[in-house]
């Protein structure tokens, strides 16, 4: 059997069930595909000794006998016991949602996954329905049992196991982990922990540390969409629940960001990094801190740079217009930005960075507009004669936005002679009829809105045009007399030659 080693550079944040340190904690890990099950075996043998009451470091197959009558144990429901007795059972009931199983195998321990995931309904009900402060103990073994399940090494990402780095990630199927029926009630136990009155964040920061943030964070790189769902929704209540934690929480997206842009340009879950960090946006006090406009330059801005921004460039652009709005002041900064990171060969990057322009001239006033108008238009003078009609057509509508409209015809002496070369090579020779049809409104708006300064532009153009003209008819003449020139000499060679 051959055994295809591959380097697994993604999170490797299994806990130990006894003591909540990582039983494998590396960034780059060289792992063999064939000691994938033994690895998953002996963390969840791990996980069903402590379950069962066995010492920490016992070898996990000296306590599976325990560990078996402890997952199918029959324990009574909340309701069948009295209220004093609930707190006692909500533990014993963690115990058993402790343990790990392997999923690649669906007939293996049928019966025991079955009674964790009903154990888990159930502790999910118990939580949801409030039916009172769960105490401090609890609340531990609670996070603890959370951590043993979603901490763990994730399953290489598709160009790993194929070695293709150049594979696009948005032309890649997700991967679904067939444990997510499991996984699925775990992060919804731990949401409704967060979320519930019954919380007490000066009890459960203590628990839900620092630690546990990061390695929440570092789960956001798995492939799988509905795990990074619930992540998106956990964290974000985290972030409004325990004040705390929030500086941190925004200097390890931070992190997340830089290495992504910097370094590996891969990573699954920059779009719901992203939604989070817009609602946290949304809520930024006036005026802005420093530290926020230094995120917005050192990490949204660049985030333009990878390949794959067309992945989560829907929520980048709603980040980037959020702080537009909130401080208009920013807007030259952020048009800057957007000028210096423009796609020169990716035609789809650039109808989306038009797009995104758009918006944020929507919300840009004057005096920021005149800062950057001049290499703005002349950008967009170059999308307009652009062969990819799509980037042509996308650039003229923005003719139809009034506020544009409004800030163009207030600066028209300047703009004008930058756009209108640009207008006329597409009146005379653009391929596309839409993108024809296009520029003759927008040629007829300028006319309308200043005839004069439209027909000093045409004689201006018609300068330049005859000029080039005549420089071309020079150009052909210098050429011809050259070839007169080496004609001439060539058969005087010749006649020397013949004599």
């Amino acid at each position: 059997m051959v055994r295809s080693a591959i380097v697994l550079s993604r999170s490797c944040l299994v806990r130990s069930a006894a003591g909540g340190a990582p039983v494998v904690s590396a960034s780059n890990v060289t792992v063999n595909h064939a000691s994938r099950t033994t690895v998953s075996s002996s963390v969840a043998g791990a996980a069903a000794g402590a379950a069962a009451g066995a010492p920490p470091n016992s070898h996990p197959q000296a306590s599976s006998g325990a560990a078996a009558a402890a997952q199918i144990e029959a324990l009574p429901l909340f309701r069948d016991v009295p209220v004093p007795d609930r707190q006692a059972l909500f533990l014993r009931k963690l115990q058993i949602c402790a343990m790990v199983f392997d999923f690649s195998d669906t007939l293996k321990s049928a019966r025991e996954k079955e009674a964790k995931r009903q154990t888990l309904l159930e502790l999910v009900d118990f939580i949801q329905s409030g039916s009172g402060r769960i105490t401090e103990p609890v609340q531990e073994e609670l996070v603890r049992t959370v951590g043993v399940n979603i901490f763990r090494c994730l399953p290489p990402a598709s160009h790993e196991n194929t070695g293709s780095e150049n594979a696009d990630p948005e032309e890649e199927d997700p991967y679904l982990d067939p444990a997510w029926p499991h996984l699925q009630l775990v992060y919804e136990l731990l949401l409704r922990y967060v979320v519930s009155s019954d919380t007490d964040t000066k009890v459960a920061k203590r628990y839900v540390d620092h630690s546990f943030v990061l390695r929440l964070l570092d789960l956001f790189d798995s492939e799988d969409p509905r795990e990074r769902e619930y992540l998106k929704t956990i964290l974000h209540r985290i972030y409004g629940k325990f004040m705390v934690h929030r500086p941190f929480i925004r200097k390890a997206i931070n992190n997340i960001f830089y290495r992504f842009i910097f370094e590996t340009e891969r990573h699954s879950g920059i779009g719901e990094l992203l939604e989070i960090l817009g609602s946290i946006i949304n809520g930024f006090a006036l005026p802005m801190k420093e530290e926020h406009k230094l995120f917005l330059v050192r990490a949204l801005i660049p985030l333009h740079k990878p390949k794959p921004v067309g992945m989560y460039h829907q929520q980048l652009s709603y980040c980037i217009t959020q702080f537009v709005e909130k401080d208009y002041k920013l807007a030259d900064t952020v048009i800057q930005g957007l000028l210096k990171y423009w796609p020169v060969t990716n035609c789809q990057k650039e109808v989306l960075f038009l797009g995104e322009l758009e918006e944020v001239l929507e919300a840009t006033q004057p005096a920021e507009f005149q800062r950057c108008m001049v290499p703005l238009f002349k950008q967009i003078a170059r999308c307009l004669n652009s062969s990819h009609f799509q980037v042509s057509e996308r650039a003229l509508f923005l003719w139809n936005n009034d506020h544009i409209v409004s800030l163009i015809a207030q600066n028209r002496s300047v703009i004008f002679p930058i756009i209108f070369e640009a207008l006329e090579k597409n009146m005379q020779g653009h391929w596309n009829q839409a993108v024809h049809g296009l520029t003759a409104n927008v040629r007829k708006m300028f006319l309308e809105m200043d005839s004069e300064l439209f027909e000093e532009c045409q004689r201006q153009y018609m300068e330049k045009k005859e000029k080039a003209k005549a420089l071309e008819e020079q150009r052909e003449l210098a050429w011809r007399r050259l070839e007169a020139v080496v004609a001439a000499k060539a058969a005087g060679e010749e006649m020397i030659l013949v004599n």
